[in-house]
């Protein structure tokens, strides 16, 4: 009898899962799948993944068959702005500007902390839905946001927005909702400090949010360099590009995310290659096709500097979904167009930028982003038994660019199923949703005339 053996005979697993194919990652982080496997949880935490013929006689508390799914590391959305799933369809076909300026931030401008909750509520029941295990969520009212995380059971990196217009008032509060929910939620809770924007935020609060950064270890989320005619802008108004500006303020030398980066240009790359802290930037193409930008996040370069690019759906009011199946297949698609190379995005980059790449996009690639022994059991299986992805020649291709985020099965976080057999077990759908359709008219009035900021990026 083996010691791992020996060890299965003191105490029953939480969760074991047999009979499915497992994506893997090897020692150089490349993709593969293990066929006919059993992943064997406990406390949390994946304990082995093996040969389904080894756990057969492996007692459980709780026991999925698998056979015919593909078990993948749940996905991360690496940026979104979740209560922005009640704005869904209400802005369509508009320059960036008229979004902003004529609806997004007019209705924001309503919002009360019960209606973040709301929201915020249906869009984790979307993301569980659709594999999503971690989401790196800014926005505002983020207490309600922390408790919803806690109550459902997903993993998020959480920020409190911050203009400049808001005064240090607006600063202090995003460091106390950082320092109040880091490592809430049994864990599943990191924070950052979340100035929105280069061109919302003024270089001396950039510069205090850098020194906060530092004094208490916390990471930074920002929008930055979002689309080229904001680097134009800035460059014709302060010479210098947003990432240069991110540069000058100290904020290269903490833990950074960047959203979007579809206007990172040639100048910026040595600016970002000589960045001391972990930097990061996070792709969502669905909504740079939508503004009609004429760029895309450079991946390749970014690639080649070491930089992570994790992947990501914006806020629903602008991507109109929180699928990240779907950034998956646009991010390859966009990066093949962009480069003129269809031999640049692979599927398996893909899945690679979607699970270790991601997870290192919102500093937690020590504990998530792939399925092996000490990770964190955030678990999605797919099914891929519909006619639209079979036959499977490629399993990397087909998860890429034929499976769809109604193809999960089963979603779990931290070893708890969320989601059976396409059932949500921790959020109630229909009362979410009878709550949210109760509040939308007062929270889409735009008559009061008001705005929560002025876009002129």
């Amino acid at each position: 009898m083996t010691s791992t053996q020996a060890a299965w005979q003191t105490a029953p697993a939480d969760l074991v899962i047999t009979g499915c194919t497992v994506l893997v990652h090897d020692d150089q982080e490349r993709i593969g799948f293990a066929e006919d496997a059993a992943i064997v949880v406990r406390d949390g935490i994946v304990e082995s993944v093996t040969l389904a013929a080894d756990v057969r006689g492996l007692p459980a508390v709780e026991r999925i068959d698998a056979r015919g799914q593909v078990a993948v590391p749940g996905l991360i959305n690496c940026h979104t702005h979740s209560p922005m799933v009640a704005l869904r369809g209400i802005a369509e076909d508009l320059s960036v500007q008229e979004w902003f300026n004529d609806f997004i931030w007019p209705i924001e401008s309503n919002l009360t902390e019960e209606d973040v909750a709301s929201a915020a509520r249906l869009a984790c029941a979307e993301m569980i839905r659709g594999g999503v295990t971690c989401f790196a969520d800014h926005y505002f009212s983020m207490d309600a946001v922390a408790y919803v995380v806690a109550d459902c059971g997903l993993r998020a990196h959480l920020g409190e927005a911050f203009f400049s217009s808001q005064g240090a008032a607006g600063r202090e509060r995003s460091l106390d909702f950082a320092l109040r929910h880091r490592g809430s939620a049994d864990g599943r809770i990191t924070t950052a400090l979340a100035p929105h924007a280069p061109y919302t935020v003024t270089d001396a609060d950039l510069v205090a949010t850098a020194g906060l950064a530092r004094d208490h270890g916390l990471p930074v989320h920002i929008h930055a360099a979002e689309n080229r005619e904001q680097t134009d802008t800035s460059l014709a108004r302060h010479g210098r590009t947003p990432i240069e500006v991110l540069e000058a303020a100290g904020l290269l030398d903490s833990d950074l995310l960047i959203a979007h980066g579809t206007g990172i240009v040639e100048r910026d790359l040595p600016v970002l290659e000589r960045a001391t802290g972990s930097v990061a930037v996070a792709t969502a193409p669905r909504g740079y096709l939508k503004f009609a930008w004429p760029t895309t996040t450079p991946v390749r370069a970014l690639r080649a500097l070491g930089i992570p690019v994790g992947l990501a759906t914006d806020g629903a009011a602008s991507n109109n979904s929180l699928d990240v199946w779907e950034s998956m297949a646009l991010t390859s698609l966009a990066q093949k167009s962009a480069e003129g190379d269809p031999g640049w995005l692979t599927s398996r980059q893909a899945l690679h930028h979607a699970t270790l790449q991601s997870a290192q996009a919102v500093g937690l690639g020590d504990r998530i982003g792939s399925i092996a022994q000490g990770r964190r059991a955030d678990i999605v299986l797919v099914d891929i038994g519909g006619p639209h992805t079979q036959p499977v020649h490629d399993l990397a291709a087909t998860l890429v660019h034929s499976a769809r985020a109604s193809d999960v099965r089963t979603t779990i976080v931290d070893g708890r199923v969320l989601m059976r057999d396409r059932e949500l077990l921790t959020i109630d759908l229909p009362s979410t949703l009878r709550e949210l359709e109760q509040r939308l008219p007062a929270l889409v009035d735009r008559g009061h005339g008001r705005r929560i900021q002025e876009y002129d990026g």
